[in-house]
């Protein structure tokens, strides 16, 4: 990747950070820059935003049962033909 390539990348995370803090979605540029590669890659952002939802914690302070496990369907849908 150029040096130019490389700065655009950069920027771009930072943007994409930044509206994750304003929408405060609780996500750090890690995470952020492995969703976006997802979506590079191919992965169907609707089912990987929806999936992200499901595995994240749950904005109350209550504890998360067991029960609240997510099944094996939640990854359907995430590569597009």
């Amino acid at each position: 990747m150029d040096t130019e390539a490389a700065r655009n990348a950069k920027e771009s995370l930072e943007l994409a950070f930044q509206m994750s803090n304003i929408l405060e979605t609780g996500l750090d540029r890690h995470t952020l820059s492995i969703l976006i590669a997802l979506c590079d890659r191919g992965v169907n952002p609707e089912a990987l935003a929806a999936l992200v939802r499901e595995i994240s914690p749950a904005p109350s302070k209550e504890p998360i049962s067991a029960s609240s496990s997510s099944s094996s369907s939640s990854c359907a849908g995430l590569y597009q033909p």
